[in-house]
């Protein structure tokens, strides 16, 4: 089977925009928009097997050759920063990373003013190394949802994560202060495939390219 590839793409919304990206380059995947609990599916006819994984294990599967490439947003690449190849912005899934902190602090707040502060985040990596290239000490928390509650029962003085629409900030008391970074959906490629598997691959990266360039 060494000339089949192996996908890995976690379940939500990045899955239906990814087998709708598939489909317009002739990847037929639409099983894996099945009530199904399998977490391998294989289309023999294309030589393709897809993993249904976990978001933050789609780098880990890729750098270590369990799949082929994978599908996943560039905040979980920043955090992790794995050893893979990332070739392509796929353009979907676009949220911003933020500070953010309560209204009634962020009125008399000064960011250029800030030397000590404790945030509350998903993401520590990205966060300390952001704020020490400001020079500013940070003491963060490490949690793994509803980053929103931290400075509202007095956790932490701020917050780092990711933003869509901001509602969800808003209907919390938060408002934005910085923003880290942009955010959007990467397919990103094993290293030793690239070589091993370099026409079928490409053709993949090239197919999807037209159709990024197209829209």
């Amino acid at each position: 089977m060494s000339d089949w590839i192996t996908i890995a793409i976690p379940k939500g919304r990045i899955l239906e925009e990814s087998v709708e990206l598939f489909s317009r380059i002739g990847i037929d995947c639409r099983e894996l928009l099945s009530d199904s609990r399998k977490l391998i599916f294989e289309n023999a006819e294309q030589h393709i097997r897809y993993m249904i994984v976990r978001a933050t294990d789609v780098p880990t599967y890729v750098e270590y050759g369990s799949a082929d490439l994978g599908i996943v947003g560039k905040d979980t690449l920043m955090e992790q920063n794995k050893d893979v190849y990332e070739p392509l912005d796929l353009k979907f899934g676009y949220c911003r990373m933020m500070v953010a902190e309560p209204a009634n602090l962020a009125k008399g707040d000064d960011p250029s003013r800030w030397s000590h502060i404790r945030i509350a985040t998903k993401y520590p990596h990205v966060t300390e190394n952001y704020f020490a290239a400001k020079g500013v000490q940070v003491e963060i928390i490490k949690l793994y949802g509803s980053i929103e509650l931290a400075p509202l029962v007095g956790l932490s003085d701020r917050i780092v994560d990711l933003v869509s629409t901001g509602e969800t900030m808003r209907q919390n008391g938060l408002v934005e202060v910085e923003t880290i970074a942009e955010i959007t959906t990467r397919l990103i490629v094993n290293r030793a495939s690239l070589k091993t598997k370099n026409a079928r691959i490409s053709q993949i990266i090239q197919g999807l390219e037209l159709v990024l360039q197209s829209n």
